[in-house]
């Protein structure tokens, strides 16, 4: 079961998340590159302390043991509810681009560190042998995990990454002509392209398609402009979409396996929503790249 994040009071966000071992150590690991960030004073959300100072509470239930988190809201407006101009989307490439800088000089101090793209993947594979029928899906894994073991990793390339640096995650403040990110549940060591690729596919639904070489290029030089040397990110961008399409999958696909009786129409209609995007995510599997 992923986090779950929900408004508390107008001025804050609460995160909750199921209370696993692998759970307390990512969120312990996202609490401190969290902490870094602000002391360089990157636009990034603010942890709330409880009364015993602790950023990160057990709460134990009838339902079994959680971990929670509240930060302040950020300022501003979310992206995908405003009129995305040259200038935020510049500040928008500019945003990403500042997070890949700091991530490289990034040394976690404590023990507990965010999952690699290969713990994901080791995820993904015991996942699906829990569905005999996801052969696909299993020999994705294995493909995704030949291909990247080719790639070469290094500072300037591999990194903590935010993964899911999107529209809805990223917020604008007007006053400060600036972006401010939340939501880093999903920040996991990969290339620093798989953040890249994300980002222009969430913008990509909101640029008409003959704007958008122009408005691509725009957002990547503001990244550019803040994430130091360039070197071949778009090279990177197939693999990157073909592993966001098999994680994402298989979360559903996971997710989706627990079936309630009398379900209502709304679910009825998600469930066939979930099925149609998994059509289509499937349909990338066994492809060569």
């Amino acid at each position: 079961m992923p986090c779950i994040r929900s408004e508390i009071r107008g001025s804050a966000i609460a995160s909750i998340c199921p209370g696993r071992g692998k759970n307390r150590s990512n969120l312990s690991a996202e609490l401190e590159f969290l902490r870094y960030l602000r002391t360089n004073q990157y636009g990034a959300m603010e942890p709330v302390p409880a009364h015993s100072g602790a950023e990160l509470v057990e709460a134990h239930t009838p339902w079994g043991t959680y971990f929670a988190s509240v930060f302040k809201r950020v300022p501003g407006s979310q992206l995908g509810s405003i009129d995305l101009n040259d200038s935020i989307l510049y500040s928008y490439g500019q945003a990403l681009g500042e997070l890949h800088h700091l991530s490289r000089t990034f040394m976690p101090e404590q023990k507990e560190k965010r999952w690699t793209y290969t713990d994901v993947l080791n995820w993904m594979q015991e996942i699906l042998k829990g569905f005999p029928g996801e052969t696909s899906a299993l020999n994705e894994v294995e493909f995704l995990r030949t291909y990247f073991a080719a790639w070469s990793v290094n500072k300037q390339n591999f990194g903590l990454i935010h993964y899911d640096f999107e529209l809805d995650n990223v917020f604008y403040d007007e006053g400060s002509q600036s972006c401010y990110a939340i939501d880093f549940d999903d920040s996991m060591y990969h290339w620093y392209a798989m953040d890249v690729e994300q980002s222009l596919d969430s913008l990509r639904e909101e640029i008409e398609p003959e704007q958008w070489e122009q408005k691509k290029q725009l957002f990547l030089n503001g990244y550019w402009s803040k994430a130091g040397e360039c070197y071949d990110l778009e090279s990177m961008f197939p693999a990157c979409r073909r592993f966001a399409n098999l994680y994402g999958y298989v979360r559903v696909l996971r997710s989706a396996a627990e079936q309630f009786s009398h379900e209502p129409d709304w679910m009825n209609g998600l469930r066939a929503r979930l099925s149609r995007k998994m059509t289509e995510q499937a349909g990338q599997f066994g492809h060569p790249i």
